[in-house]
């Protein structure tokens, strides 16, 4: 389960990340925590949530091209600096009281638009810390470490608020920062298994979803994976919602998402587990995916619906690191970072998108089908997956 940290680059690296991320939660939840107490009203975290994540769909597949070409590890110190000052500048307009809407606003949109550069480049990165026969490991404790954080962060963020202030909260993720920088730098590069960059000029982008449309398992993977992201993964709209409306608390809601987040890392880990990330295992984690989903649907207290949330979250996050896997190990080495931005398009520049129609889903027919209806695109987007799988040379 975790052989590429037999790679002391990999060990340094995924160090770093797990302590720079839970800093990237703390912020994420104290950021949500700031916009409240400036205006009592939850639209604004719905505009901050579009400013961060709009920068992905529009940049993202034109950030792939650029990690192809250039040093990801260099790119990424880059990019994590940039990323550390936005932190610093929030804990310093928070600490002296000149917050405003506008300027959280404004760090925000910069927040999405250094994210869209890096999130290539850093993912990029990892394929390149181990041997070729751990690329399918690595990736998966790539995304075990970012589900990890999701648990700790905002916990973290909680219990802290109050004591420190928000302020601090920003600063504590701008210090942390120096962790993945640090290990950046202390990484060799010699002992890096780089691919070739990618040829100047041409069309990079176009080059690349000419290749993923043209490939009998890769396309449809990723058009599965596209519109299973726009609208199985809403939790941030439909759990609150059903906290509130079904088992007649807030706190409800972080319970459900906190027990998500331990079937998250569970699902990643079993994928690093798995020497041969198969479409038959993409396809399984689907199914656990939109069943827990209707699951939770139904679900008539708040004790069932935490028994379905550790299975929702095993399957979203195998979903995830498995699509990631296929795609780094059956495409081209010098167009890894284009894959991986596409994958990031499609996962985070959906939100967007899918967020305001499970909303309107919840407000308009009901809060049990926020979540059923994406359960069922899921179980429909996996047929067809399956019977298209089928009728390709090779099968599942």
């Amino acid at each position: 389960m975790f052989r590429s940290l037999r790679h002391r680059n990999a060990r340094l690296f995924f160090l770093g990340l797990l302590v720079s991320n839970i800093g990237s939660w703390l912020q994420l939840t104290a950021t949500s925590m700031l916009l409240y107490r400036l205006t009592g009203r939850a639209g604004e975290l719905g505009v901050n949530a579009a400013l961060q994540f709009l920068p992905m769909l529009l940049l993202g597949a034109w950030s792939g091209g650029l990690a192809d070409r250039v040093d990801r590890r260099r790119l990424m110190i880059g990019t994590q600096a940039a990323l550390a000052a936005q932190a610093l500048a929030l804990a310093l307009l928070t600490l002296s009281g000149l917050a405003s809407i506008g300027l959280v606003y404004g760090l925000s949109l910069f927040l999405g638009i250094v994210s869209a550069i890096d999130n290539p480049a850093r993912r990029g990165l990892v394929t390149e810390l181990v041997a070729p026969e751990d690329i399918p490991n690595a990736v998966s404790l790539n995304t075990a470490v970012m589900t990890g954080s999701r648990i700790v962060g905002p916990a973290l963020a909680a219990w802290l608020a109050n004591p420190l202030g928000i302020g601090w909260l920003f600063m504590a993720n701008a210090v942390s920062f120096a962790a993945i920088i640090g290990a950046a730098w202390a990484i060799d590069p010699r002992t890096l298994n780089a691919p070739p960059p990618a040829r100047r000029g041409g069309q990079p982008v176009r080059d690349a979803l000419r290749f993923v449309a043209g490939h009998e398992r890769l396309g449809p993977l990723l058009l599965v994976f596209a519109i299973v992201s726009t609208f199985a993964f809403n939790y941030n709209v439909s759990l609150p919602a059903l906290a509130n409306s079904r088992f007649g608390t807030e706190a409800s809601f972080g319970w459900l998402l906190s027990v998500t987040g331990v079937g998250s890392l569970t699902g990643a880990l079993l994928t690093a587990r798995r020497r041969d990330v198969s479409m038959r295992w993409f396809l399984g984690c689907i199914v656990t995916l939109g069943l827990s989903a209707v699951a939770m649907a139904l679900a008539p207290s708040l004790a069932a619906a935490m028994v379905c949330a550790l299975p929702l979250g095993a399957g979203g996050a195998g979903f995830v690191s498995s699509a990631n896997v296929i795609l780094q190990t059956e495409g081209p080495p010098d167009m890894r970072g284009r894959l991986l931005a596409l994958t990031a398009v499609a996962f985070l520049g959906s939100t967007p998108v899918g967020g305001p129609i499970t909303g309107w889903v919840a407000d308009s027919i009901s809060v049990g089908w926020s979540l059923a209806y994406g359960g069922l695109i899921s179980l429909a987007a996996a047929a067809w997956l399956a019977w298209r799988l089928r009728r390709a040379e090779g099968g599942i």
